[in-house]
């Protein structure tokens, strides 16, 4: 199909057809034309449907409905082309925390053609500049309060030419004096729609490439199959739109099935009870660590409207699992996704969860676990997690394209073994396994059974290198009660001694104020590598 692309810089940097996986669309509603703006499937058919006075989007200043939506974002797509000059195929780089304007931004940018890349509102000047350098991002929107580190970094960028802020009296007048409608342009089904940068857990991050198919195909798969929304649902949550896990739960999906999204700003576990307690919040999504918190306070708000919780961007610890059920009388729906996937592609729903699991392979996608072979293991043998389905990765211009991409499968990084039923149990990222004295010891089932003492906050496990045993279990905690030192420490090995197999308790235990984690809220255990 030809493409609506004048810039082909993103299509040029794709992987040689060879590096790509395989791509299947099974399922009936993945069939797409070979035309597609995914703006114009989450957005303008809605308008066109006759839903333009439903509510799109609340937030504490106010709210907005379709057809409001619609217009911003039109006069957006606007300024951009009309006074900032994008062509179709332009990156152009979005950044700024979860509000009404951010959201406007990302349809504008795939309405006018461009190529959206967002960045996590607390990146430096340093690694915008890797990002913008990395994408030949030609384009900017920012929100002002935001403008600091993008400012330091521009030196750097000699692609960047073109930048407005938002939140600015001099852009807003000039968003407000733009016409309020706008012909999105006629995109092929497979022009780049975004390059999604990963989160950075293990080092240096990569450029994801993802068409507009990706992006209708990920709102088609999970939501419909698991979480099952409707058009009065009300979604919250607080991964940031920048994050796949965030574009997709707080942006695409409820915009794909007519229902409505709360965009909150910042969060802390208060705050958000406090939200959905306000904007009568039906859908969460949020992380492990946030739910854990959260159980602790639940009684104090009314969250009655709440129905569904999703969990996703690291490992769902049974604990947390079983103490937020105790807590709200909710299941949460666990899910393992990626950036180079889009958004998830194994999970359950609160009726097929099974203690311990992440779920199963979901519509639309085939999940396995290969061996060091590539052969499939027999079950409750621990190997490779290895995924393919309507999406899948493209690195742009990366050689790590080789290592992800395997005999058509997508290989995630992930240990897993599958069981005879095709549920899949996470062990630990495949580089987190730690092998001590001849034992294969997964770090996440170690943090599972510290997490389950009453003293645990948070724990990060990683192995260390030992001269007698290879490398032993090393276990950074931060107490929510007790006093840190060597009693502690003794008290919790022995918990774990109990809990699990004896041979993988943490042989060194560190107490700390606060673990490393990404903006999403992601353990960097890498990061704990290095310092220990």
């Amino acid at each position: 199909m030809k493409t609506a692309h004048v810039d082909t810089f993103a299509r040029d940097n794709l992987p040689p057809r060879g590096q790509w996986p395989e791509f299947r669309f099974d399922l009936p509603e993945l069939q797409y034309p070979g035309r597609m703006n995914c703006a114009a499937v989450l957005l303008d058919d809605q308008v066109r449907a006759g839903h333009g006075d439903r509510i799109a989007i609340r937030a504490p200043d106010g709210e907005c409905t379709y057809a409001q939506l619609q217009a911003q974002a039109n006069r957006m797509a606007n300024l951009l082309v009309q006074e900032m000059g994008l062509k179709p195929g332009n990156r152009v780089l979005l950044r700024g925390p979860n509000n009404p304007m951010m959201a406007a931004a990302w349809l504008a940018v795939f309405k006018a053609g461009g190529i959206c890349v967002g960045t996590m509102p607390l990146l430096r000047a340093k690694e915008l500049t890797e990002i913008v350098n990395k994408a030949q991002i030609t384009h900017a929107l920012c929100d002002r309060r935001l403008d600091a580190e993008l400012e330091l970094a521009r030196p750097g960028c000699p692609t960047l030419k073109q930048v407005r802020y938002w939140y600015d009296d001099a852009t807003d007048a000039r968003i407000a004096a733009q016409p309020d409608a706008f012909d999105t342009v006629d995109t092929a089904a497979d022009d780049v729609a975004l390059i999604a940068f990963t989160s950075g857990t293990t080092g240096k991050p990569k450029g994801t490439v993802h068409f507009h198919r990706d992006v209708v195909a990920m709102c088609d798969c999970f939501p419909r199959s698991c979480l099952k929304p409707g058009k009065d649902d009300i979604f919250i949550g607080s991964p940031p739109l920048a994050f796949t896990f965030g574009l997709g739960g707080l942006l695409c999906f409820p915009l794909r099935f007519g229902a409505s999204t709360a965009l909150v700003e910042r969060f802390t576990p208060e705050s958000m009870l406090e939200a959905i307690q306000k904007f009568r919040a039906t859908i969460l999504f949020t992380a492990p660590t946030m739910y854990r918190a959260l159980a602790a306070i639940w009684n104090n708000y009314d969250l009655s409207s709440l129905r569904k919780c999703v969990s996703a961007g690291e490992a769902l610890p049974d604990a947390t699992r079983q103490l937020f059920r105790l807590a709200s009388g909710i299941e949460i729906i666990d899910g393992i996704g990626a950036t180079e996937m889009i958004h998830i592609f194994i999970s359950h729903t609160p009726e097929t969860v099974r203690r311990g699991a992440t779920g199963r392979a979901i519509p639309g996608y085939q999940a396995t676990v290969l061996d060091e072979h590539a052969k499939p293991c027999a079950p409750g043998v621990v190997g490779r997690l290895a995924v393919k389905g309507p999406t899948g990765c493209r690195y742009l211009a990366d050689e790590r394209q080789r290592n992800y991409v395997q005999d058509g499968w997508n290989i995630t990084g992930d240990a897993y073994l599958m069981d005879e039923d095709g549920y899949f149990f996470y062990q630990a990222r495949t580089d987190d396994m730690i092998i001590s004295a001849g034992y294969n010891i997964a770090g996440p089932e170690v943090e599972g059974a510290l997490l389950a003492h009453p003293a645990v906050a948070e724990c990060g496990v990683v192995g260390v290198p030992d001269e007698e045993r290879g490398m032993v279990v090393k276990a950074y905690v931060v107490l929510k009660s007790g006093v840190p030192g060597e009693a502690m420490a003794k008290a919790l090995q022995e918990h774990v001694k109990r809990s699990i197999a004896p041979y993988k308790y943490p042989r060194q235990i560190e107490f700390v104020a606060a673990l490393p984690r990404t903006e999403t809220g992601k353990l960097q255990r890498y990061k704990l590598r290095t310092t220990s």
